[in-house]
């Protein structure tokens, strides 16, 4: 799945082992399972090189997306390449 997490959801991330976000549309923190019981328990947090993204590795507990699947990236879509 894919979520903000700013420097506040960063550090309740790290200290309690819960993903915790930043929800941008209900203007809140929110740590994934807590009102649906689909629980991330993070395993490791990798920051990238430009210091810009978190690569955020959990043991995922039920869904992970709201529709009810394990991803949030199941639609793939098709590349059509063309000759240059």
């Amino acid at each position: 799945m894919l979520a903000w997490m700013d420097d506040e959801a960063l550090h309740r991330t790290l200290t309690t082992g819960h993903a915790t976000y930043w929800s941008r549309s209900r203007q809140e923190y929110w740590v994934k399972g807590a009102t649906s019981g689909h629980h991330q328990f993070v395993r490791s947090v990798a920051l990238d090189c430009d210091g810009d993204a978190l690569l955020v590795t959990v043991d995922q507990v039920g869904a992970a997306c709201h529709t009810g699947t394990h991803t949030c990236f199941s639609n793939e879509l098709t590349v059509t390449k063309e000759n240059a």
